[in-house]
């Protein structure tokens, strides 16, 4: 093996080491640390949830998990992993987790939205944890993010996005008529030119 994957792996390893050492199971503390920032060291996390170190893709669910534990997102947009000791930069393409799996629990403006993420949050949406609505592209539709934790959001998976629109439903939105969804007693209108959630 040479130098350079040598290096490259020790790097993977001291991640692991600290933020296994920060808790070891997500989520983390992250929003209370300050260490110094370290740069970037090739971690990038892919439109479908595929985490890469230095262009490939790290295989083990485990050491992802530990990862996506000890991330944090800051007030210049830039995604971090961040440990006790370091902080070091993450590429991310679109959001940094995906929204796998939705529970609905009752209906219309009592409906509660659980969400799971591809690295086993559990986010019960509502206030605190609000649905957003990016456009795509023109004739692209939308894409829905649920908020996670801090400022990180997960994207609602394309067959979720399907349950989620089956559940929309029209009501007054700030004195306009809007569509949207109602969840933990909050009413998120599917336009993203409308204001942010409200309550009944």
């Amino acid at each position: 093996m040479d130098d350079r994957k040598v290096e490259k792996l020790a790097d993977l390893g001291r991640l692991q080491q600290n933020a296994n050492a920060g808790g070891g199971r997500s989520p983390a503390p992250v929003e209370s640390w300050n260490p110094p920032y370290c740069g970037d060291i090739g971690l990038k996390i892919l439109r479908d949830g595929t985490w890469l170190y230095q262009g490939s893709p790290i295989g083990r669910p485990a050491l992802v998990k530990l990862f996506a534990g000890v991330l944090r997102k800051d007030e210049d947009g830039r995604t971090y992993l961040v440990t006790p000791a370091e902080k070091v930069d993450v590429d991310v393409e679109d959001a940094p987790l995906l929204a796998v799996e939705m529970e609905v629990k009752g209906s219309g403006a009592e409906q509660q939205l659980v969400f799971r993420t591809n690295v086993d949050d559990v986010v019960a949406c509502g206030p605190d944890h609000p649905l957003r609505f990016a456009e795509q592209p023109p004739g692209g539709g939308f894409k829905p993010y649920v908020l996670v934790r801090g400022r990180l959001e997960a994207l609602l998976t394309r067959a979720l996005v399907h349950d989620l629109v089956a559940l929309a439903v029209d009501e007054p939105h700030e004195s306009i008529p809007a569509t949207g969804i109602w969840s933990g007693g909050a009413f998120f209108p599917l336009s993203p030119g409308l204001a942010g959630p409200s309550a009944p």
